[in-house]
């Protein structure tokens, strides 16, 4: 039986839709999902399934943004109750919470290829916040905060990271020097409902049964 090394591009075909889990590739023609098409993964992806349950709806978004995210079960319920706590829409507060981590900052201030790659080069101590070393992935990063890459990485990484893609754009809460490969949080993140195809919803829903 043939071993499938490629998780990451079959948690994509699963959900039916790109999660780029896997930077550049994401964005070239080697992604399954540009060669396959959306097909699930398996002997049986290609059979119609059953039309999804309520609940199957919810635990699928609710799937979605944690494989997105790079987030596990437990963390991702504690954002859940944190953010119930916190005044405002729980959706809106919920989402803030998940792109104010340290590893999404990196990803969307263009300083990696992608989430998890975010993760690596935080582990590994490459990333500065106001000039100190943080090693921490869930990190929550505040407005006036500045993240940044060590100098002794960036000259090893400079020309493969996103930021140096021509067409690469960073949400409009992130001011972004690409000749200091840094970036400053100037407002909280803005988030639509249906951030990145996820119903932010239906998650609510999943978390208030």
């Amino acid at each position: 039986m043939r071993i499938t090394l490629d998780t990451k591009c079959r948690l994509c075909r699963a959900e039916g839709a790109k999660l780029y889990l896997k930077g550049a590739r994401c964005f070239s023609a080697k992604c399954p999902l540009e060669k396959k098409g959306v097909i699930k993964p398996g002997m049986h992806g290609q059979k119609r399934s059953k039309k999804p349950t309520d609940y199957g709806l919810q635990l699928r978004a609710k799937q979605k943004a944690k494989r997105i995210y790079g987030i596990q079960e437990t963390q991702f319920k504690n954002y859940y109750l944190k953010a119930k706590k916190l005044k405002g829409l729980v959706g809106e507060n919920l989402m803030t919470l998940v792109e104010s981590r340290l590893d999404n900052v990196v990803y969307n201030a263009g300083l990696s290829l992608s989430r998890s790659h975010a993760k690596e080069i935080i582990s590994h101590r490459h990333i500065l916040v106001n000039g100190e070393i943080v090693g921490i992935n869930s990190y929550s990063v505040k407005v006036g905060d500045v993240i940044s890459i060590n100098e002794k990485y960036s000259a090893k990484i400079g020309d493969i990271i996103r930021l140096s893609d021509k067409d690469f754009k960073s949400p409009e809460w992130l001011d972004v020097q690409k000749s200091k490969y840094s970036a400053k949080v100037i407002a909280l993140p803005t988030i639509d409902q249906n951030q990145n195809g996820i119903d932010v919803n239906l998650i609510i829903e999943y978390y208030s049964r």
